[in-house]
């Protein structure tokens, strides 16, 4: 998060990691409260995991121009970090001091880089559902795929085998399920932000709804 002190810090498998200082007051971006245990919200089904089948897509405008294409084994077993951040739902909870696991945007971008000009990267999760991100946020040293939630696979729930977490923005943009990844040379709106919620989604300026979009923040 801007603005705050970071540290390292080890878990309990010995994997140093990122982690903030302060007490967990002044990390609550305005509005938002921290509730008993940790809440699931999800739109629509818990789909079906297929490892035989399962593929994540990198495409649109990568900078060879092909299609990257990763089986389940492949995209397993790439390199993992692992983060302390907090979580931040538009319904106003948090959830503070999250352990996450998982592939970093950044190892993925080696793999499978954007071409130059790309400025946004949209998330697709199954069903078809969405959500845009800048590249600003999505090569974000903490934004990853995550595998493992506290040292376990992630719960079905909460978008086992892979989910996107972006952990500086609301957590609409931390797509469940995650089959593909899409460069995009201009901003289009995902699932949500079609549906009247912020392009941006920066929960320290409470950007909820695209009505509070000011001009540059959305797509033309």
């Amino acid at each position: 998060m801007a603005g705050l002190p970071r540290a390292s810090g080890e878990t309990a498998r010995g994997v140093t990691v990122e982690q903030s200082e302060p007490p967990e007051e002044p990390r609550l971006p305005p509005g938002q409260y921290v509730p008993r245990g940790r809440p699931v919200i999800h739109y629509g089904r818990v789909p079906t995991f297929r490892p035989a089948t399962w593929q994540l897509h990198v495409m649109g405008a990568t900078a060879s121009g092909d299609q990257h294409r990763f089986t389940w084994p492949q995209f397993s077993e790439l390199p993992r970090t692992t983060i302390l951040a907090d979580f931040h739902c538009v319904t106003k909870f948090s959830i503070m001091g999250n352990e996450w696991s998982g592939v970093s945007t950044e190892t993925l971008m080696k793999i499978a880089p954007p071409a130059p000009d790309v400025k946004h990267v949209m998330i697709w999760g199954e069903y078809g559902y969405s959500a845009n991100v800048r590249i600003g946020d999505f090569a974000r040293s903490q934004t990853m795929f995550a595998l493992e939630f506290d040292e376990k696979p992630i719960s079905p729930e909460r978008g086992f085998p892979v989910r996107m977490i972006v952990p500086h923005l609301y957590a609409w943009k931390s797509v469940k399920w995650v089959r593909a990844v899409e460069y995009l040379l201009e901003d289009r709106r995902g699932f949500w932000e079609e549906r009247g919620y912020h392009n941006i989604a920066d929960p320290w300026r409470e950007q909820r709804y695209s009505y509070q979009e000011e001009a540059g923040e959305g797509p033309p």
